[in-house]
């Protein structure tokens, strides 16, 4: 079976820098550039949308939006199931810079005025590192049991459609659509599981999931929402109930896995 090409997000506010890239990238079968930004908050948004394998970071983006600062912050904070390489790009050679990148994950730091500093030993890098760390796959070192994938892929799915991890009705609908997933026949429902579990009021916690689905239909992009969600919504309340999502989202996944 012919291998799929390592899928790499561009990070860079260098336009010379990008068609560099472009151009080792463009004939080769083993990398595929997916997208390319300047824009931390952009990038964000490309890595949900592309889950790419390895990351290209300009640190500065001095041309761009927000820098790899606040790209690397916010990335530590997404349900990841597998974390991209990190490659960061900088022009600063300082202790502090390095120290902050390694501690927040970033593989391996390029320092763009190094005299052996080339675009085509980053991607050398990336080959190697992705090699590496499916092969760490492939032995079983760091292997996700069965339920963990499962709740990665609902909340992959929360997370496509606006839920937000800081809203309380996300946990709940998580586990009620994880809890629809394992217990097909159960004579207790969803609410009754979860009034059991939290040891909240039934009104509290149907109020809490159908905020948290406010939320999301008010902030989300419609195009967002009419992709990521395609269940037929009520016209009269322009939004689904908690049960309508958690049954939908039980339905996908289960043809899923």
């Amino acid at each position: 079976m012919e291998k799929m090409p390592i899928k790499v997000l561009l990070i860079e506010d260098d336009i010379n820098e990008c068609e560099i890239y472009k151009n080792i990238i463009k004939n080769r079968t083993d990398v595929e550039l997916v997208s390319i930004t300047n824009s931390s908050n952009k990038a964000m948004e490309d890595c949900k949308f592309y889950k790419p394998d390895a990351i290209i970071l300009d640190l500065e983006l001095s041309d761009g939006e927000g820098s790899g600062f606040d790209f690397i912050e916010s990335i530590k904070k997404q349900n990841i199931k597998k974390s991209p390489t990190i490659i960061v790009t900088t022009n600063v050679h300082s202790d502090t810079v390095y120290d902050f990148c390694h501690k927040n994950n970033v593989d391996f730091i390029f320092y763009k005025k190094q005299k052996n500093y080339s675009q085509e030993k980053i991607i050398s890098t990336i080959l190697l590192l992705n090699n590496y760390n499916n092969d760490r796959e492939i032995t079983g070192i760091d292997k996700k049991s069965q339920e963990e994938e499962i709740k990665y892929k609902i909340n992959q799915e929360l997370d496509l459609i606006g839920i937000s991890t800081h809203l309380h009705g996300r946990k709940y609908l998580c586990d009620a659509i994880y809890f629809v997933l394992q217990n097909d026949n159960s004579k207790v429902s969803i609410v009754q599981f979860l009034v059991n579990k939290y040891k909240k009021s039934n009104s509290t916690i149907s109020r809490a999931m159908q905020n948290a689905i406010l939320h999301a239909w008010r902030i989300t992009p419609l195009e967002d929402l009419s992709t990521y969600y395609t269940a037929r919504i009520n016209y009269e309340t322009g939004v689904p109930t908690p049960t309508e999502l958690i049954y939908y989202y039980a339905d996908k996944i289960k043809k899923e896995i």
